[in-house]
């Protein structure tokens, strides 16, 4: 989590802030697609942000959003989504771009190996569900075709909802591939370490990845709010700095 919210700040921004240090700025839109609460709620304070859910409200369906939302966001932010949605994943990422703005940025995580290729464990998805059967899951499948497949060794994920199926196992040059083919022309893997903000990569794998179709270009409206909040900061600052209490505590050493 904390290396998917670093590779925000990077991309936003182009520096690197703790969650807490981030700016007030209105003027940037995104989209969370079942984030976790825990930064959710601090990204609706400091943005124009909003969370969604699949199968609760507020509902979004990626591979089918509503056609107001096309264009609208500056970013969207996925952890541990792509995995779970039926195959061809390229609509999902396609869906995604959709809802960007030409040059907004999706910054997502999925679990990828570096095998040559993604595996994909059920590609001819038609109509499925989930059914329990002498206590086990199992996934029933109808192809396009109208063949009927049941499978009981489905690899399940624990997510906000509970289990959630996993479709696929990414690979990197496979992901790499499938993001390009649905647009993005950029596809930047965070991997760096930043011992300072506690992210340490323990693999080569799995890692923040941040997908654009166009540079990043902060609009006018967001930068000026970046301006009257740092001018804000800094009269408060100021404030501080000539008050009575603060020019005792400099006397007795408290304050520096």
């Amino acid at each position: 989590m904390r290396g998917l919210l670093h590779a925000l700040t990077k991309e936003l921004l182009g520096t690197s802030l703790a969650l807490p240090d981030f700016p007030r700025v209105r003027s940037i839109s995104g989209l969370g697609l079942s984030d976790l609460s825990f930064y959710a709620e601090r990204l609706r304070e400091k943005l124009d942000y909003r969370n969604t859910f699949y199968d609760r409200e507020p509902r979004l369906d990626l591979l089918n959003p509503p056609a107001g939302d096309t264009g609208r966001y500056d970013f969207v932010l996925a952890s541990e989504v792509f995995e779970h949605v039926p195959a061809p994943v390229e609509r999902a990422f396609s869906s995604a771009l959709r809802l960007l703005k030409p040059n907004g940025v999706l910054i997502f995580t999925v679990p990828y190996s570096l095998d040559p290729g993604t595996n994909e464990h059920f590609p001819a998805n038609g109509q499925f569900g989930l059914a329990e059967v002498g206590g086990r899951t199992v996934l029933v499948n109808r192809s396009p075709e109208g063949k009927l497949d049941v499978t009981d060794n489905v690899q399940f994920h624990v997510g906000c909802a509970g289990l959630a199926p996993e479709f696929r196992e990414f690979s990197e040059a496979g992901l790499r591939a499938t993001v390009n083919a649905a647009g993005f022309s950029e596809f930047r893997i965070y991997s760096s370490d930043y011992p300072e903000f506690g992210i340490v990569q323990a693999e080569a794998w799995s890692l923040p990845i941040a997908a654009r179709r166009e540079p990043f270009a902060l609009s006018a409206d967001a930068a000026r709010e970046i301006i009257e909040h740092w001018r804000d900061a800094h009269h408060a600052l100021k404030r501080v700095a000539g008050s009575w209490w603060f020019r005792a505590g400099r006397k007795l050493g408290v304050c520096k």
